[in-house]
């Protein structure tokens, strides 16, 4: 029962009334029993009103502590490990780009020697291409393929994930088993492809065994295929990871909401699911446009070392420790590819959206 305290004026008389716990006593019971539990009354206002004075300073220190530290001081530590770790380093590879050289050292001197040699010839040879543009249409050919097929493949996994796959607990054991090709390097994973691929490998065997082939397929290994078939292979998880994510947030009701209204599977997915999936596909996209336009180890082994691309013309230079042209050819590829980058986020603005 609710303690209830009257006041002793209101009872003049010694009339009966009700004390502290509800029973009925005398005057004289009800000022004994006011003045016993006088004290404790007065100190709880006291113990309430210290902790709502240590409550409030807390919270205006907190406050003093959020307004004193402004956001760029927050954000200093990251950016300057972003600046020490990737502009500086950048800055030099352009600057360096613009020195000239010789056959042993770098001549800190300023001249466009290293982009003139690179282009030469370019402007006498159209309409034909000159050996660099080449070696950039290369590039940007198994950049398109291994993207698309990444694309694909990584698009299709996550749908598979997210709504066809219930149990929470096996989305995410399945999504942590296409990391499992991150366990081993990608040497490995490259050079695995040869013995499957091989002249006298096990797809020629089956295709002799069946009688497809009358003689074994030379273009399974050392070729374009290989290389987009070893690239797909590596990188199509760097896809499969931001689109799952992506569709996870879709809300489930705007898909039901597109069948009840008749769409069929394909316009569902074309006019709901892919708008929505959007930032992912960009992202996802970046990450493989990125590292397929800079990789020369991969079309290197898987190429036989055959085929040319941009890294390759880079690390070529670099071993012949020409470091100018070297840095020339890495400024003229972060060009390329910023541009490939900015045509795709022209898609989608990703900060918005996420």
């Amino acid at each position: 029962m609710t303690p209830k305290i009257l006041n002793h004026r209101s009872n003049p008389q010694g009339i009966t009334s009700v004390n502290a716990v509800g029973e009925e006593r005398g005057e004289g019971d009800i000022l004994c029993g006011m003045s016993e539990s006088t004290p404790e009354l007065l100190a709880r206002p006291q113990r309430r009103t210290s902790a709502a004075v240590g409550s409030a300073r807390s919270a205006r220190s907190r406050s003093l502590f959020d307004r004193g530290v402004p956001a760029w001081l927050q954000a200093a530590p990251m950016a300057l490990v972003f600046f020490v770790f990737f502009l500086l380093p950048l800055v030099f590879v352009v600057i360096v780009s613009f020195w000239d050289y010789n056959d042993y050292e770098m001549i800190p001197v300023f001249t466009t020697r290293s982009y003139t040699e690179t282009f030469e010839g370019c402007l006498a040879q159209l309409p034909d291409l000159c050996t660099i543009l080449k070696t950039y249409v290369s590039t940007i050919k198994f950049c398109f393929l291994v993207w698309f097929f990444t694309l694909l493949i990584g698009f299709t996994i996550a749908y598979f994930l997210t709504f066809h796959v219930k149990s929470l607990t096996w989305q995410i054991t399945l999504s942590l088993v296409c990391t499992i090709p991150f366990w081993t390097s990608n040497v490995i994973r490259m050079i695995s492809w040869i013995p499957l691929l091989g002249r006298n490998g096990l797809v020629n065997k089956i295709l002799l065994g069946a009688g497809l082939v009358k003689e074994p397929v030379e273009w399974l290994l050392y070729s374009d295929f290989s290389v987009v078939l070893a690239l797909i292979h590596l990188f199509t998880f760097f896809v499969v990871v931001p689109i799952f994510n992506t569709m996870m947030r879709i809300d489930k009701a705007l898909v039901e909401a597109a069948y009840d209204a008749g769409a069929t599977g394909w316009q569902t997915l074309w006019n709901v699911i892919v708008p929505l999936c959007k930032p992912g596909i960009v992202i996802g996209s970046i990450f493989v446009i990125t590292i397929v336009m800079g990789d020369f180890v991969t079309i290197g082994v898987m190429g036989g070392q055959q085929i040319a691309s941009a890294g390759n013309v880079i690390k070529t230079r670099l071993d012949a420790l020409q470091f100018p042209p070297g840095a020339a050819n890495a400024v003229i590829l972060l060009g390329a590819t910023m541009m490939i980058i900015i045509a795709v986020s022209r898609i989608v603005d990703v900060r918005k959206e996420l």
